[in-house]
């Protein structure tokens, strides 16, 4: 994992998740820049958080998330759900 910062990019770039062939671009605090840095008008540039992750990282890093939401979500139906029903 690369935490890029904050990076500028075109709408194309612009998205929470890119998918290159070896490489997963992850996007958050995505927003329009409407100035540069010198203060000039710009059109299609937008402001982004950047994290980069080898795809094989990033595939464990969603089956680890997915594993905690299937969890989180078997205890809301199995111990909070029935309580809540009483």
């Amino acid at each position: 994992m690369k935490d890029m910062g904050i990076v500028y990019g075109s709408a194309s770039q612009a998205v929470p998740l890119i998918i290159g062939k070896d490489t997963v671009y992850e996007h958050t605090d995505i927003e329009q820049v409407f100035e540069d840095q010198e203060g000039n008008p710009v059109d299609n540039l937008y402001r982004f958080h950047e994290i980069q992750y080898d795809k094989d990282e990033y595939i464990k890093i969603i089956t680890e998330r997915s594993k905690t939401t299937e969890m989180t979500l078997d205890t809301l139906l199995t111990e909070i759900l029935p309580s809540l029903m009483l």
